[in-house]
C-alpha cells in the first residue's frame, strides 16, 4: 500500500492551523482581498515562492516558501517568539507603518 504524500493544500493548512493556534482568537489571513478589513493583532500571510530541490535529473522535493506579516499595535508583540518557534521560520525585518508594527517572517513548508 502507497502511502499518500501530503499536497502542497495539505501542508498550507496545517500552517494555517499552526498559526491559528498562535493567534488564539485573532485573525489569521490567506491572502486576503485589499478591501477586505483587517483587525488587529493578526497575522497575513501569502505564498512567495516554490523551492524544489533536485538530485539525478529529478525532483525530490518542493517546500512552499510563505511571506508571514504579524501586524500588532504593540512594538513588543508577543506572538513574535511563538512565531519563530515554528520549524524553518526566520525572521526577515521589521517596521511599521499607519501606527502599526509589522513583523516579517519567512517560513517554508
Amino acid at each position: 500500500m502507497k502511502i499518500r504524500e501530503k499536497t502542497s493544500a495539505d501542508r498550507r493548512r496545517e500552517m494555517q492551523k499552526t498559526l491559528q493556534r498562535i493567534m488564539g482568537d485573532h485573525p489569521v489571513y490567506f491572502q486576503p482581498p485589499r478591501d477586505e478589513k483587517m483587525s488587529y493583532p493578526c497575522i497575513r500571510y501569502k505564498l512567495n515562492d516554490i523551492d524544489t530541490r533536485k538530485a539525478d535529473n529529478r525532483k525530490y522535493k518542493k517546500m512552499n516558501r510563505y511571506d508571514v506579516i504579524l501586524i500588532d499595535e504593540n512594538p513588543i508583540s508577543k506572538f513574535v517568539d511563538p512565531i519563530l518557534d515554528i520549524e524553518y521560520c526566520s525572521f526577515d525585518r521589521s517596521y511599521s507603518s499607519d501606527n502599526l508594527n509589522h513583523y516579517v517572517f519567512t517560513i517554508y513548508n
